[in-house]
Order: C-alpha cells, then sequence, then structure tokens
C-alpha cells in the first residue's frame, strides 16, 4: 500500500485567489457565527496509533465506545468518537466538524492531513461542508469525517469506502476535481503558515476485524 501524493487542485492560482479571497470578504463573518454555533453540542474525536494486538486489547476492553480499528503497512490506528473523555493515555484530540455515515460500514479509508491556518479554518469547513453531497451520492461511500484540530492547525478528512475500487472511481470523477479544488494557501494567508505540506494516508479494516 503505498503513500499517496496531496490532492490535485486543478483551477490556476490566480483564478484560486481572486475566487477564495471574494468567497471569505463575502462569508467569512456569517460562516464564523455559524460554525460558531454548530458547535453547541460537540462530538469529540481521538487518534492514537501503534500496534494492532495492542490496540485490538483497548477496542474489546471497551465494547460499549465507539471505536474504529484501521491499519497500513506502517501501524494500526484506532479512532474513538465520544461527547465526552476518551480512554487512550496520550491520544491526538479533535472535535467533529463534520460527519455522515458509519466508519464501520467502510472497508478502504484515505485520510487527507492538511494544515489551515485560522483565517482559513471557516472557508476550508464551508468549503467541505457544501461539497461533501457530492461525495455521499457516490457508489460504494460509506462514511466521511472531518476532524478539527483541538491544538495546532491540522485538519484530518477521512472518507471510508466499501472497497478502494470505489474510491478510484470517485477520484477519477469531475465531482472528485470540484471537491477538491481549494487550496487555501491562495486565501491571503501567510505561506510560512505552511511547514508541513498537505499529504494523505491509505488505511484498511483488516477482514477478521471487520467481520468479528
Amino acid at each position: 500500500m503505498k503513500r499517496r501524493e496531496p490532492l490535485p487542485y486543478l483551477l490556476t492560482a490566480f483564478s484560486r485567489r481572486l475566487y477564495f479571497e471574494k468567497l471569505y470578504k463575502l462569508n467569512s463573518g456569517k460562516i464564523y457565527v455559524k460554525l460558531e454555533a454548530e458547535r453547541g453540542d460537540r462530538m469529540n474525536a481521538y487518534i492514537t496509533t501503534g500496534t494492532y494486538d495492542f490496540l485490538l486489547k483497548i477496542k474489546e476492553k471497551y465494547p460499549d465506545e465507539k471505536m474504529v480499528l484501521l491499519q497500513n503497512p506502517e501501524h494500526a490506528l484506532l479512532l474513538h468518537e465520544t461527547e465526552g473523555k476518551t480512554v487512550f493515555a496520550s491520544p491526538r484530540r479533535y472535535q467533529l466538524a463534520a460527519s455522515s455515515g458509519n466508519l464501520e460500514d467502510g472497508i478502504f479509508f484515505i485520510f487527507t492531513h492538511l494544515p489551515i491556518p485560522d483565517e482559513g479554518k471557516p472557508v476550508y469547513e464551508f468549503h467541505f461542508k457544501k461539497n461533501t453531497p457530492a461525495i455521499e451520492s457516490k457508489p460504494g461511500f460509506a462514511a466521511y469525517r472531518l476532524l478539527r484540530p483541538v491544538k495546532g492547525d491540522t485538519y484530518i478528512a477521512i472518507t471510508g469506502w466499501k472497497d478502494e475500487e470505489s474510491f478510484e472511481k470517485w477520484k477519477r470523477s469531475i465531482d472528485y476535481l470540484l471537491v477538491h479544488s481549494l487550496d487555501l494557501t491562495e486565501i491571503g494567508a501567510n505561506k510560512s503558515t505552511y511547514d508541513a505540506p498537505a499529504f494523505t494516508k491509505e488505511y484498511v479494516i483488516p477482514q477478521d476485524e471487520e467481520e468479528g
């Protein structure tokens, strides 16, 4: 399973800057107010990584908690969604900014890690939520999550699919190009903010885990 390159952005840099600077000026205030209102009932998401066997024991110890165990050649990952605190000792902490579907209905997952400066966060969340219906309608779609970092700037956008072929078909669609046309480095943000570039990773739910 190979590491994927950052998602393509097909609009020209000049057109992106004009469009999204205008969008930001027109909507940032309204978007910010809306996002703050939506944060009244917060669902938290926590991520920890380690060996598959170790994380499986944690998952089995807390059968009533909403957890999904994923794996790639580098490590295993356990994602815990809860309105309260996590059972993890040293997790990465997020708020659930947007969601659809059940993660456990998927088998193949794409995690897109994207650093977003504070001034770009409202626009990014607005863009993501506006375009997710295009993902939900695709064959093989299982779930998505947008994780907002509690600390730091790096969001994680997760899409789950029934199989890898469904994701590959989605990636070749026109809707995919539109969903991934946003480049936040063009919203008047300081480019020095982007010390770490966007990157994606693949995960799967191992078949024995998914069946069990």
